[in-house]
């Protein structure tokens, strides 16, 4: 049987690569990007270009001058940007872990579908993915803050203060009804914003006024009336004169006094529970104070913004609403984009790869059978896009602020070592 003879009318393959690509048609308005994020604004001339170049570094490569190479100019620009979109999200990964503890409670935006602050937003253009973050204790500090709360040492809540006179015979005082019996229209606005419905009140101590101790130790009729040297002469001296008795000693005896009032003194007691006051002993018309008074707070819940922001919990929480933008393509310098052109290169060969093996694993011919490399290019592509992958994450790993800090200690270590062994030379005058 003869061998026929074929007439196509064309003997190329209708899809070949061309050797270079065209800077105008990388974003072409008939075949555009999947995504076209860096072909708006200051950045569109140079990622053009970039992406123009990869063809050509991708014709050469899979050696398209020998074999055709079945992928169009803007499959090579669609692997390119997602290869710049790859580097991006890694790096901004990378600056998460530095930055988070710093940024948790900071200001978040509104992000767009291209991960872009939305534009009329505060933070628009501040770029603070590109931004070192100072190194504060700030989410240290907010910790730090509910503790001293709980513990009355300062904090970040707002005290109130409120006070009852007491009922003769009566022991049981209810501070929440007391507070809330002061509602207007159902709900009692405090200076700070704070509002008294529902929310349960936190009792944080309670006291009354009595007359001033130390004043009495001091004043006409304190009994000793003098503060210098505790004879009629002490109240007399001038600011030259030196007592021999010292003034801690004055106010040393002022405290004893003071302690003995209160501790050889009945005075009254309490107990709280659930906000419920059972003061002890019970109040009498003879013997009470005027009013007792008592200091509270408005319980809140935890992610409740306070007016002044300073809880943060309307902010940042997570890496996901951190103010990171995808990194400018103007601001990646020549380490990022050559890592970026072999991870487009991996992704032109997955494509290949796809593409070919649509077609089988051999394609029969007159004569015989052309066998395809997709296989190989999809096993070579998965391997060399894990690879980088790694070799990125892993050289971040390295360069975060924690082992930049700890570098820092050991070079300052070793060459105070190295310097305490130099001879110091001595002097002769």
């Amino acid at each position: 049987m003869s061998v026929p003879v074929l007439t196509p009318s064309s003997n190329l393959s209708k899809v070949i690569l061309p050797i270079t690509g065209t800077p105008g048609n990388v974003n072409d308005s008939s075949n555009p990007l999947p995504f076209g994020f860096y072909m708006q604004g200051p950045d569109a001339a140079a990622f053009a270009s970039g992406a123009a170049d990869q063809v050509s570094f991708v014709y050469k490569k899979l050696g398209g001058d020998v074999l055709d190479i079945e992928l169009t100019q803007y499959n090579v620009y669609a692997a390119y940007e997602e290869a710049v979109l790859e580097y991006s999200y890694l790096v901004n990964i990378h600056q998460a872990k530095n930055s988070l503890n710093n940024l948790l409670g900071s200001t978040t935006a509104s992000f767009n579908e291209d991960g872009q602050i939305v534009e009329g937003d505060t933070l628009s253009g501040s770029n603070r993915e590109m931004a070192l973050p100072r190194y504060t204790f700030d989410y240290t500090r907010r910790v730090a803050e509910g503790i001293a709360s709980e513990a009355g040492a300062g904090g970040g809540l707002t005290y109130y203060t409120a006070s009852f006179i007491p009922t003769s015979s009566q022991q049981d005082y209810d501070l929440q009804e007391i507070v809330s019996s002061s509602i207007v229209n159902g709900e009692l606005s405090l200076d700070s914003g704070d509002t008294v419905g529902n929310n349960k009140i936190i009792i944080r101590n309670m006291y009354y006024k009595t007359p001033r101790s130390m004043w009495r130790f001091f004043a006409y009729y304190g009994g000793l009336n003098v503060i210098g040297n505790l004879s009629t002469y002490g109240q007399y001296a001038d600011d030259s004169t030196f007592e021999v008795v010292p003034t801690w000693q004055n106010k040393l005896q002022a405290m004893m006094y003071e302690d003995s009032i209160y501790t050889r003194t009945s005075h009254y007691s309490y107990e709280i529970i659930n906000n419920k006051l059972r003061l002890y002993p019970t109040p009498s018309d003879y013997s009470s104070p005027d009013r007792f008074y008592f200091r509270f707070t408005v319980k809140k819940d935890a992610t409740e913004e306070y007016s002044d922001r300073q809880n943060g919990s309307r902010g940042v929480n997570n890496m996901n609403n951190l103010p990171f933008q995808n990194i400018p393509y103007a601001s990646i310098n020549s380490i990022g984009k050559q890592w970026i052109r072999r991870f487009a290169l991996a992704l032109c060969k997955e494509m290949l790869g796809q593409i070919r093996g649509k077609m089988g694993n051999a394609v029969p011919l007159p004569g015989g059978n052309i066998t395809l490399n997709a296989p190989s290019l999809l096993s070579e592509a998965a391997k060399e896009m894990g690879d980088l992958r790694t070799e990125l994450k892993t050289v971040l790993d390295e360069l975060t602020y924690e082992k930049l800090l700890t570098k820092d200690a050991n070079m300052t270590k070793t060459t105070a070592d190295t310097l305490s062994k130099v001879p110091v030379p001595l002097f002769v005058g």
